[in-house]
């Protein structure tokens, strides 16, 4: 299939923290981008671990959370005979290249950074170097493997520019050495949003339980979820932007059917809420499902996780040893 697809020659690397419950949002937002991507190029795909700590963490809810993700990820359709997945602690190199990018990024760049300005304010109470200096290891993460292309969303936009600037600036000092990586934008998805606020996305901070469809949830509990959903004033099944509740079950449907709004307008048209909540109950229901019950069976099968993540983090070092190998041999360390 490789030869067939001129695009496997091209690298993307993307991450993911390991932070709380996984949600229907992750699932459609970034997760079913990647099971995309994985056919069309060479991928690695990163438990970002390392980033997580630049905020205090729980040690026993960490290391849950980084395996219920491989999990989550392999359930969902993640396939590590065609990508490779691993956890960014087990890659030594992620944190050699970063201490020598970060004697290549200037203070000024980094405090530009609109996340670290967020985050201080969200987190006064802890702002540390890690906080400052993380994009120089997402810099690290992305240039390890010299990746083509880097899927983020507009939020992260500008730490992609920062990579850039940063192996533009040590290929400027040291002869070409790193690939200069371009932004990926996936093709926008339907947006998952809160099913009890839905003029917000839906998020698995939010404070309200009714408000998120987590993967792990049992049939019941989605369907009592969605059966509870906030509805709009009026009973016609219709999407439209004075209607963000049905709007937002619309979509639900949508995504778990693959029926156009169109359709499932006509098919409700004339129903009312009930029967519509119910009929977009059992089909979230139906989507999660299979999903859930290969996470929990990859979940309880111990031995095949753990060697699914140290055969993709063997794989991801022979890759990333050459970078470091290189830079370190470029700037002058002693290697033997």
């Amino acid at each position: 299939m490789n030869e067939q697809n001129p695009e496997k020659s091209k690298t993307i690397f993307s991450g993911i923290q390991p932070s709380g419950n996984f949600h229907l949002g992750n699932l459609i937002g970034a997760i079913s981008n990647w099971v995309v991507l994985q056919d069309q190029y060479k991928c690695f795909f990163c438990i970002v671990d390392q980033h997580s700590i630049t905020v205090r963490q729980n040690p026993a809810e960490l290391r849950k959370c980084t395996l219920d993700l491989a999990a989550i990820l392999l359930a969902s359709g993640i396939d590590p005979q065609k990508s490779t997945l691993f956890i960014q602690s087990h890659v030594a190199e992620h944190s050699q290249l970063a201490w020598a990018l970060n004697c290549f990024t200037g203070m000024g760049e980094l405090g530009r950074m609109t996340q670290f300005k967020d985050k201080s304010k969200k987190y006064s109470d802890n702002i540390n170097v890690g906080l400052y200096a993380y994009p120089v290891l997402q810099a690290a993460d992305i240039l390890l493997y010299q990746a083509d292309l880097v899927p983020v969303g507009e939020d992260q936009k500008q730490h992609v520019e920062l990579t850039r600037d940063i192996a533009a600036r040590f290929n400027h000092y040291y002869s070409d050495t790193f690939n200069l990586p371009d932004v990926y934008i996936p093709k926008v998805g339907a947006r998952v949003m809160s099913l009890q606020d839905p003029e917000k996305k839906m998020s698995k901070s939010d404070e309200n339980d009714k408000s998120t469809i987590y993967i792990t949830d049992s049939d019941s509990e989605i369907k009592n979820k969605i059966k509870r959903a906030v509805t709009d004033s009026g009973n016609d099944v219709k999407f439209s932007s004075d209607k963000p509740g049905i709007s937002n079950l619309l979509t639900l449907f949508h995504i778990a059917t693959n029926r156009s709004i169109a359709d499932i307008e006509n098919e409700f048209q004339g129903k009312g809420y009930g029967e519509f909540k119910s009929a977009t109950a059992d089909a979230v229901a139906d989507l999660v499902r299979p999903i859930r019950e290969r996470f929990l069976l990859i979940k309880n099968d111990k031995k095949m996780l753990e060697d699914t993540l140290k055969n993709g983090a063997e794989n991801a070092r022979k890759t990333a040893f050459k970078t470091v190998r290189k830079v370190y041999k470029k700037i002058g360390f002693v290697q033997f």
